[in-house]
């Protein structure tokens, strides 16, 4: 094995650990699309990204030579890999690294080079505007903090003197949560994390992204 070949096995690809449903369907269905057809989709892709009206009747002139259900599989293969590429930067996600990514899923060459510049041309910094402006996001932690307490009475006898560790999170949108947790529970939840951290790292060391022809 080569050693550029063993640095593709040991990391997770840009689409994630399980290759998308659409991209499987994609690879599947387009080896039947002509480049003419191709590039129409990514366009189509590409405009909707940037958050422009597509007509109702986009997909209609596109081929008048695939089915309908080929074309969508196609289109929604385009724009998983795009949705998937441009939530990364262009520093995280480097060029060569995306294009031996879709060499591996058996994407052919010459559909290759059309995503890789719709991902890294010109239209780039568009592009993150369009989705930073028009996509959904869920609030950011801001500001953290915690401290321990001591129970000193309670109903609960059980509880008599057990620290317990008091946490408040404020979040981008102005948001407060105050929640309280057992040094038991904390030790409990600090071991399941390192856990799913530690079976995290033992996937993206396997091969599991090769395709079948």
């Amino acid at each position: 094995m080569s050693k550029k070949t063993a640095n593709i096995a040991d990391r997770t690809s840009f689409v994630g650990a399980r290759i998308p449903r659409e991209v499987r369907l994609m690879i599947k269905n387009v080896k039947k699309c002509d480049k003419d057809t191709f590039r129409k989709l990514l366009k189509i892709a590409v405009t909707s990204f940037e958050g422009l009206t597509i007509e109702d009747d986009a997909f209609d002139n596109v081929s008048t030579k695939l089915p309908m259900e080929v074309v969508h599989s196609v289109y929604a293969g385009i724009y998983t890999i795009l949705k998937c590429a441009l939530r990364l930067s262009h520093t995280t996600l480097k060029s060569e690294v995306f294009k031996e990514d879709l060499t591996e899923l058996k994407i052919p060459q010459e559909y290759i080079s059309d995503l890789a510049s719709a991902v890294y041309g010109s239209k780039r910094t568009l592009l993150n505007e369009a989705i930073a402006k028009h996509g959904s996001h869920l609030p950011n932690l801001d500001r953290f903090k915690w401290r321990t307490d001591v129970t000193i009475s309670t109903s609960n006898l059980n509880r008599v003197l057990e620290p317990t560790i008091l946490m408040e999170m404020r979040l981008s949108d102005g948001a407060v949560h105050n929640f309280e947790v057992p040094v038991s529970k904390f030790h409990e939840l600090r071991y399941n994390v390192s856990y799913l951290l530690k079976e995290m790292e033992e996937m993206e060391k396997r091969s599991i992204l090769k395709v079948q022809d």
